[in-house]
């Protein structure tokens, strides 16, 4: 589990090689996240801005509003958990990004979501 925590907001996330979903041409991963609200102010999720490369050192940024359709808010001590995937055209990779938040009072902000791996089991047996 891979784990950044910004102005007492954890993010955390768990990646998963998804073989049923993969072919020698694209492989895919799902990827759970849990973003938990620690500190004294509701916040909401605005928005999100991903990087995401590949084992050939490819970038692709992704930026949209919310994640998976939503724009959650999370009162002190709340969660929200999701999960989505990301397809690659090497064996192996990472992601990471960040979240725009808004409080209530309308401070703007953004949160870590930490740098995470993408390893299929065949990338795996060619690191060893």
């Amino acid at each position: 589990m891979y784990r950044a925590v910004t102005r007492q907001i954890e993010v955390t996330v768990e990646p998963n090689f998804m073989p049923e979903r993969s072919s020698t041409a694209e492989y895919f991963w799902s990827y759970t996240i849990v973003i938990t609200n620690s500190g004294h102010e509701t916040v909401q999720l605005r928005t999100r801005h991903w990087i995401i490369t590949d084992a050939s050192g490819r970038r692709q940024e992704v930026r949209g509003e919310g994640v998976v359709g939503e724009q959650p808010t999370l009162a002190p001590g709340e969660h929200f958990k999701y999960t989505s995937g990301v397809p690659l055209p090497t064996e192996s990779g990472f992601m990471t990004g960040r979240y725009q938040m808004v409080t209530e009072s309308g401070e703007r902000f953004e949160i870590d979501v930490p740098t995470f791996s993408l390893d299929s089991p065949q990338a795996r047996r060619t690191l060893n």
